[in-house]
């Protein structure tokens, strides 16, 4: 551009002519011009230059951070198993009974009003706690759910009530303990605070008052619907390390379970 308009310049006007006089006075200052706008775009793209080269580096970081997450979350469940996808795993849990570490977990959903739920409680958890919780080879963790009214919300939101008094199995077992064989009890106030005697709960008074805490029947109510995110539509429901039973089986059925789960953590070790 400029050598085209230096050429124009020296063939249109006469040689000597003040008007050739001005236009080559100006030849510098358009050098300079055309110089400082050569500059500008070198600038400009040694700018572009370096936004994609910092754009380049924030996408690797961002891979490599991916890659460590992924490695992480690998090694904090390398067997995939699926009781460590839905256990809660809280050494201080206090709807949990059982080593932290045991090789296998039993996560089980349960409705403090269900008769099968009872059923299982007063006819298998006894064998299990003995055979297997006790002796550190199974965990339990307890996810109560609210599936047959208000009433169940009530029961859950007491149990948990008593859980923060480190009475949350004590208080299952003797709810569970006097429930029908068949059909939904009623869980009126003076029935759960009754329970809540009965488990040595401590304090009854900080007891009653949590009954009406929005923050328990929310916490319900949100696992409930946690649960029916996983299918889980009916209760009992078990998973029992990488396997899963459904109502009240009987204690052999859990017993066959439970020993293939700890033979198959045995061999993963």
């Amino acid at each position: 551009m400029g050598n085209s308009t230096r050429r124009t310049t020296s063939t249109t006007t006469p040689q000597g002519s003040g008007a050739s006089g001005a236009r080559q006075g100006q030849r510098p200052q358009q050098q300079i011009a055309a110089l400082r706008t050569r500059l500008r775009r070198a600038h400009m793209a040694n700018l572009v230059l370096v936004v994609i080269v910092l754009l380049l580096v924030v996408v690797i970081v961002a891979q490599q951070d991916r890659t460590t997450t992924a490695s992480a979350g690998a090694s904090a469940s390398p067997s995939g198993v699926l009781s460590d996808q839905v256990a809660r795993a809280d050494a201080d849990d206090p709807r949990a009974i059982g080593d932290i570490d045991a090789p296998v977990t039993i996560v089980e959903w349960t409705d403090l009003r269900c008769p099968y739920c009872a059923s299982f409680a007063n006819q298998t958890l006894p064998t299990l706690l003995t055979r297997y919780v006790e002796t550190g080879q199974v965990r339990i963790e307890f996810h109560d759910v609210a599936y047959f009214g208000d009433e169940s919300v009530d029961a859950a939101v007491a149990a948990r009530a008593a859980g923060e008094q480190g009475r949350y199995v004590a208080y299952l077992e003797t709810l569970y303990a006097a429930a029908p064989e068949t059909g939904h009890p009623d869980m009126p106030r003076e029935k759960l605070v009754g329970f809540a005697e009965q488990a040595g709960v401590p304090d009854i008074s900080a007891f009653t008052a949590a009954l009406d805490r929005d923050d328990l029947r929310q916490a319900v109510e949100d696992d409930t619907t946690a649960a029916n995110s996983l299918g889980i539509t009916g209760v009992p429901f078990f998973v029992i390390g990488d396997d899963t039973l459904s109502g009240a089986q009987s204690s052999d059925t859990f017993t066959k379970t439970i020993e293939t789960q700890l033979q198959d953590a045995e061999d993963a070790a």
